[in-house]
């Protein structure tokens, strides 16, 4: 099946991480958690954004590139919301089957201007009413997307949780929005695993 890099959000590897991760091992696919905090975990997003901006894009975009550097070309970049913008910038860097975006997605302009891989499909989900969404944002990266000839979904999940699937943010986890975004990204991965998923 798929091998897949999952990047965290702003908030670290929290147990919704370990817990998508092993919902992907269950379905047979390898996985990846990438820790880019060292085991640093937050509950506050302010407080996680001041951590981030302290260590700075730039080094965690790096760390992210270091990750994924056993990794086969092939493997799916996935990420949570700031995750996500790391698993942007490594699929423009690397070679990937595939790209999932959990509650994030940056314009290409954000990463340095660089270009969409042609071929390297992706998948974006988003609450409806997730207060960090920009629509904006998620228009360019499509955009961005199509343009490379590469095929691109976007679902929208009832409901205004950012991390939704994570069941330790109970303000947030929205277990059947949750359940409609796993099942969609388990058939992404296993298209992906047999090479049929930008088709």
């Amino acid at each position: 099946m798929a091998e897949i890099a999952l990047f965290h959000s702003v908030l670290g590897v929290r147990p919704g991480v370990h817990e998508a991760a092993q919902r992907l091992r269950a379905a047979g696919h390898e996985v990846l958690v990438v820790d880019q905090y060292d085991g640093r975990v937050f509950d506050d997003y302010e407080e996680a954004g001041r951590y981030v901006e302290e260590i700075g894009y730039p080094a965690l975009m790096g760390r992210a590139l270091e990750a994924v550097e056993p990794l086969r070309d092939g493997f799916v970049a996935a990420g949570f919301s700031n995750g996500a913008g790391m698993a942007e910038h490594v699929a423009t860097q690397r070679t990937c089957g595939g790209v999932l975006l959990f509650s994030g997605a940056l314009p290409l302009a954000v990463l340095g201007g660089v270009a969409w891989r042609a071929g390297t499909p992706a998948q974006i989900h988003y609450a409806q009413d997730d207060p960090f969404r920009r629509q904006e944002w998620i228009d360019a990266l499509v955009a961005d997307i199509t343009a490379s000839g590469s095929r691109v979904e976007v679902f929208d999940h009832p409901g205004s949780g950012h991390l939704f699937t994570d069941p330790s943010l109970p303000g947030e986890h929205d277990p059947l929005a949750a359940a409609s975004l796993w099942e969609r990204a388990e058939a992404f991965c296993r298209d992906t695993a047999r090479g049929t998923c930008g088709t």
